[in-house]
């Protein structure tokens, strides 16, 4: 499979992934923004279901 064939959100992670790796930023420092993220985007979703 491609990446211009892939899904939406795999085209996504490689990209964020190649970012924080250009960036040099430490795994666990990666790790608690991308919870931080993922925490926001949960509500924003429940808040759009709720509509």
């Amino acid at each position: 499979m491609t990446l211009e064939n892939a899904p939406d959100e795999v085209k996504l992670a490689v990209d964020l992934i190649q970012l924080l790796e250009e960036n040099r930023l430490p795994a666990d420092t990666v790790l608690a923004a991308l919870a931080i993220v993922q925490r926001d985007f949960e509500k924003k979703r429940a808040a759009e279901q709720q509509r």
